[in-house]
């Protein structure tokens, strides 16, 4: 009997993933590999180079074959960065490059979508997909322009030789109305064609094989299924296997991203909230531009596993840090001007190492008051992904702060997450 691999591709801002599994969700392998750094100024722009991407994703998907020789590829799911955007022609050939999600030169727009846009809708920041949508069409006039793209867009786009769509997901701060499954009359008064908007499938949709050119190159079966992904902290929701109304998800990643089920959709843009599909049910939460790139910024991994081992998660600094990498917050203060606090600074690094922790601590714990105040779930219990979920120290901090159980999640990886998306779809 022939054995049977799905693969999850992750997108990030500084590196790829892969996974595959098996049809009984086991990990089969997991492969890994850095991408070129953004192009950051003094401005802070911050934009990458799509064909980085997919040099990255082939050479991966070619170790992934050559390792996995006694198992056949089934599907194929992408998942990548929320808000990360690009236009393209009608092949899909880049015409500009990718701003990622942290990129501010669309800060202009936001009160052109003030006029036009939903109040209700996830559109209103200036790091938002139509944000940067409408920079990205400013700059280039958009005579060529026929698609907009999402990073994970853009590689399922290219893996089945199909351009022009996307997922629910991806497409909720590009202005896509989730809870009645299409674009609003809205988008018509921004004055691009519509036309360049994707036709958008709920996640998981079997969009097509992969293309004979790759799946010759790649080695693959020309059958091989490429289904539509999501984003990154979705697919990592995914990952963690949480199914109950009051689970929630914190990714402590570079940026520290909530989510928390809910029967019902959410959505405050003043406070950077938005719902998202997840079944029959709703993903609510948002993201904060603190997180691991502070600490990153202040320390290396040798120092910050020295000073872990220093503090007492038990006790209080009393510092009051508000940790960002640059000024611009989205959630749960949406503020594209609020400066970092980090100060004062005291002469113990391992004081001021937990003070960064309790920091980001209080922003995850305001960040779960404020969805509950709005009418998200009673919190339960929360799981954690990312880097910082290894942090035993910082998990008894954020237990002790949030007042339910932290658990680190089983699987950390969004790669895993879209595998079992690329699973599900196949074994419908």
């Amino acid at each position: 009997m022939i054995k049977q691999a799905f693969i999850g591709i992750d997108l990030g801002t500084s590196g790829c993933r892969i996974i595959a599994i098996d049809e009984d969700k086991k990990p089969l392998l997991e492969l890994k590999s850095d991408l070129p750094p953004s192009q950051r100024n003094a401005t802070g722009h911050s934009r990458q180079n799509p064909e980085d991407w997919w040099q990255v994703v082939l050479q991966l998907l070619h170790t992934c074959a050559r390792e996995l020789k006694d198992y056949r590829p089934v599907a194929i799911a992408v998942d990548g960065t929320s808000s990360t955007l690009l236009l393209t022609d009608s092949s899909g050939s880049p015409l500009t490059p990718a701003l990622m999600y942290d990129d501010p030169s669309a800060r202009n727009f936001t009160d052109r979508i003030a006029q036009v846009a939903d109040p209700q809708s996830s559109v209103h920041s200036a790091g938002s997909s139509l944000a940067k949508l409408l920079y990205l069409a400013d700059q280039t006039g958009g005579d060529s322009v026929r698609h907009v793209m999402h990073q994970a867009d853009w590689i399922s786009g290219r893996l089945c030789g199909r351009h022009g769509f996307s997922d629910e997901n991806n497409c909720l701060k590009l202005g896509y109305d989730a809870v009645n499954r299409c674009w609003p009359e809205w988008m018509e008064g921004f004055g691009f064609p519509l036309a360049w908007l994707p036709e958008v499938f709920p996640a998981g949709t079997d969009i097509g094989s992969l293309a004979p050119e790759v799946a010759r190159e790649l080695g693959y079966p020309a059958d091989t299924r490429v289904v539509t992904g999501t984003t990154d902290s979705t697919a990592a929701v995914l990952a963690s296997g949480i199914r109950q109304p009051g689970q929630a998800l914190t990714s402590l990643g570079s940026t520290l991203v909530l989510k928390i089920l809910s029967d019902t959709p959410l959505s405050s843009p003043e406070h950077g909230i938005y719902s998202q599909r997840l079944g029959d049910l709703w993903l609510v939460g948002g993201a904060s531009n603190s997180g691991g790139a502070v600490l990153r910024q202040l320390f290396n991994d040798e120092e910050i596993e020295r000073l872990t081992h220093s503090i007492d998660p038990d006790s209080e600094t009393g510092l009051d840090y508000y940790p960002l990498p640059a000024s611009g917050e989205r959630f749960p203060v949406n503020d594209p001007e609020l400066p970092p606090r980090l100060s004062p600074w005291p002469e113990d690094d391992a004081h001021f190492f937990q003070g960064i922790l309790e920091g980001i601590a209080d922003i995850e714990t305001a960040g779960y008051r404020l969805l509950q105040a709005l009418g998200a779930p009673h919190l339960v219990e929360v799981f954690s992904i990312g880097g910082g979920a290894v942090n035993k120290p910082w998990r008894l901090i954020r237990e002790r702060k949030l007042g339910v159980p932290v658990h680190r999640c089983d699987h950390q990886q969004a790669a895993f997450g879209s595998a079992r998306l690329a699973r599900s779809s196949a074994l419908r």
